[in-house]
């Protein structure tokens, strides 16, 4: 069984294929909005997912506080640019530009959550916690995967 830092970091390399698949697109095309599509609802499951098993227990530990604070910071900060580009027209320039600063502040807080992150984390998570917050991280993941729209929807309506 995977542990909890494993089931991340495996998630990260499929969306980093995923950010060079799309920048390796151009235009309105198939290719790019599949490419997109795909991103989109398994960074938004991903990051809901994340924040409700791994950066829960963190947050409730003193020095895991503020590195947990942070990240769910970014995943704000990357959810809000998701969602400008999903409103936009994929054929614009405005879309590449905002696409290349998602992908570059992505790419970055992946790199800061695998590298400083994960090494607070093993400091609070004991025994074999990483690998049952691994199996919760996943169900949740499935489950958020079904609430992607729902969320979207309920975020416009406000």
């Amino acid at each position: 069984m995977a542990t909890i830092y494993e089931a991340i970091e495996e998630d990260h390399n499929t969306h980093r294929e995923l950010l060079n698949r799309i920048a390796d697109t151009s235009g309105d095309s198939e290719e790019r909005r599949k490419a997109w599509h795909e991103f989109y609802y398994d960074v938004k499951s991903h990051a809901a997912a994340e924040e409700e098993t791994f950066y829960s227990k963190l947050i409730a530990e003193p020095m895991g506080q503020d590195d947990a604070r942070h990240s769910v910071a970014e995943h704000k900060e990357l959810d809000d640019l998701m969602e400008e580009l999903n409103g936009m027209d994929m054929s614009s320039s405005g879309w590449l530009t905002k696409f290349k600063t998602l992908k570059h502040d992505y790419e970055h807080h992946m790199e800061e959550e695998e590298d400083e992150v994960f090494a607070k984390a093993r400091d609070v998570l004991k025994g074999d916690e990483d690998k049952a917050f691994a199996e919760k991280f996943e169900e949740r993941k499935k489950a958020e995967r079904k609430l992607v729209d729902q969320k979207a929807a309920d975020s416009l309506e406000h």
